[in-house]
């Protein structure tokens, strides 16, 4: 039995493989942030995206993949760098996890790897006896962006666990106009992402005010805005209330619920309900 792995483990309520699942892939998502941190990492890159927010903000769901941003454009990045860092602090904790560079086949400027380990291994080792039958691996993507959209702010955040350390992480406002820019133009080839839809509605129940020259800088990178003027809140708007009358709600709910502890918060989601909640946007910016 690993005893740093079963205390990291103590936090969380576990019952079905799912709790399972989520917990393990949290924990290496954090040892793998301290190996990171360890490696200098964050003098080069910042943290953002959905588990940025559920580690240092508190978002209360689950979330899947490492997300960053290098401070300034480097096509030459390489995860490889910090592979050693990162197989030196999940070994500490007793967990054997290979780590692999995606190999990109088109031109692009997001880089990917891969950090997987044997789950039921690791189950067995903080002392669980349950026969889960679909714990054989698990997988946690991290994702580096080489040529980081202009306009955007840094803060320092601090994690207590499981060690103390510091993260460099986009503000909270630049986090926001991520996360709209995913709302407005990720790809549905797969699955609405109900995820996104979530994280959305968090910002604006925090009263977080979106960062508008950062997601219009987002906007204007990816081909999705390409306007003369700049973007304003009544342009944002309209484009936001168009989405929503796009968007499968029901298939973003299918998204979600896995993440969550109780999925009936989402019983209240129509289209009428996120219209009223983007009608309540703030903006960093003097409109």
């Amino acid at each position: 039995m690993n005893t740093a792995l079963q205390n990291l483990v103590q936090r969380y309520s576990l019952v079905s493989e799912t709790d399972y699942r989520n917990a393990l892939k949290e924990i290496i998502q954090e040892i793998a942030l301290l190996g990171l941190w360890r490696a200098k990492f964050f003098e080069h890159a910042a943290f953002y995206g959905g588990t940025a927010l559920r580690i240092l903000y508190g978002l209360d769901r689950f979330s899947e993949d490492l997300d960053f941003s290098l401070l300034k454009k480097d096509p030459s990045f390489s995860f490889k760098r910090y592979e050693k860092a990162l197989s030196t602090e999940l070994q500490s904790f007793g967990l054997n996890v290979s780590i692999n560079q995606k190999v990109k086949t088109k031109e692009s400027a997001i880089l990917s790897a891969f950090l997987k380990t044997n789950t039921s291994e690791h189950v067995l080792q903080i002392g669980l006896n349950k026969p889960f039958h679909h714990l054989d691996s698990l997988v946690v993507k991290l994702e580096i962006d080489t040529d980081p959209p202009p306009d955007f702010e840094t803060d320092s955040q601090y994690v207590l666990k499981p060690l103390q350390f510091g993260v460099r992480v986009y503000s909270e406002p630049c986090l926001f106009a991520g996360k709209l820019h995913a709302v407005l133009c990720r790809s549905w080839k797969k699955r609405v992402k109900g995820r996104d839809w979530y994280d959305m509605l968090w910002f604006i129940g925090r009263g977080i005010p979106v960062h508008l020259k950062h997601l219009e800088a987002r906007l204007r990178q990816s081909g999705h805005y390409q306007e003369q003027e700049c973007l304003n809140a009544d342009k944002l708007l309209k484009r936001l209330l168009e989405r929503i009358d796009q968007t499968d709600l029901i298939e973003a709910k299918k998204d979600l619920s896995p993440f969550l502890r109780n999925s009936s918060v989402l019983d209240i989601w129509s289209p009428e309900f996120f219209k009223a909640a983007v009608q309540q946007l703030l903006f960093t910016e003097t409109l």
